[in-house]
């Protein structure tokens, strides 16, 4: 096989005609890789996603040809894919505001251009969700773009059915999680076309790296919710004297520890299934 990539968490190998997705336990917060790794993350993300790539594939294919036919040395963290050409944006669905879209808001009382009610604050459930697609940096962050931005990228047609199937992959996880107690916030998608030009979500769905998690029980909309996600490690790391330019700093192993754990917890919670790793 042969390295044609290896990004902040995901290396990908091409193997003839497919590619070879390994999920590492890589962590990066603000695009910067820390240099502690969380053990099982790669694992944990590679066997939520295809749990969910399950209860998705009748609203649109998806990349996965094979969770089981991958080299012995990535079991259980990679995914044998079919080759897509990937969209060059973010496909961002919102139920809740939080994060950058929290900062939006508060700044122009909008989020991708799309108007929001007055006296939202951190946390608030919106009247509806949302989409709020981003560019995809290859350096730097991720800015908001608009719907007709995305149009003008992409085209009319590739850009309304993949807007529509974003908040429908939202819509379909949003119900499956609150059935077990927990709220999806927000989530990032990606898509491409595969090589008979069928668009195709790939890369990861609906996990602790994409996602925003919270327990539903301890949803108090006005302050930061209890993350069940990545958010635990950037909380932490925003408490450093840092830059957040690399090189990042080492994670502590409390941190690591009760990292690991939450990723655990929504797995279980979510799949109903018990975590051996």
């Amino acid at each position: 096989m042969e390295l044609v990539h290896s990004g902040k968490v995901r290396d990908v190998y091409a193997d003839g005609d497919d590619l070879i997705l390994v999920a590492s336990d890589r962590v990066s917060v603000y695009d910067v890789v820390l240099p502690t790794l969380i053990p099982d993350k790669g694992k944990i993300l590679t066997q939520l996603s295809l749990w969910w790539f399950e209860q998705l594939a009748d609203i649109i294919p998806n990349h996965v040809l094979s969770a089981t036919d991958v080299p012995e040395e990535f079991a259980g963290r990679a995914v044998r894919c079919r080759r897509l050409t990937m969209l060059p944006v973010e496909w961002i669905a919102r139920g809740y505001l939080a994060g950058l879209g929290l900062k939006e808001y508060e700044k122009n009382g909008t989020v991708s251009g799309i108007p929001l009610p007055d006296g939202l604050v951190e946390a608030s459930r919106l009247p509806e969700p949302i989409f709020t697609p981003t560019t995809k940096a290859t350096e730097g962050h991720d800015e908001f773009i608009t719907y007709d931005d995305v149009v003008r990228e992409i085209g009319d047609d590739t850009a309304a059915r993949l807007k529509d199937v974003t908040l429908e992959i939202y819509k379909r996880g949003a119900a499956i999680a609150a059935e077990r107690g927990i709220i999806i916030a927000d989530t990032k998608l990606e898509f491409g076309r595969a090589a008979d030009g069928t668009l195709t979500l790939g890369d990861e769905v609906l996990t602790s790296d994409s996602s925003r998690f919270w327990p539903a029980g301890q949803w108090e909309p006005g302050r930061p919710q209890h993350a069940l996600d990545k958010q635990f490690v950037r909380d932490w790391s925003s408490t450093l004297d840092w830059d957040r330019t690399p090189p990042g700093p080492a994670v502590p192993q409390d941190v690591v520890d009760a990292t690991r754990a939450r990723y655990i917890e929504v797995y279980e919670r979510l799949t109903g299934r018990t975590w051996t790793s």
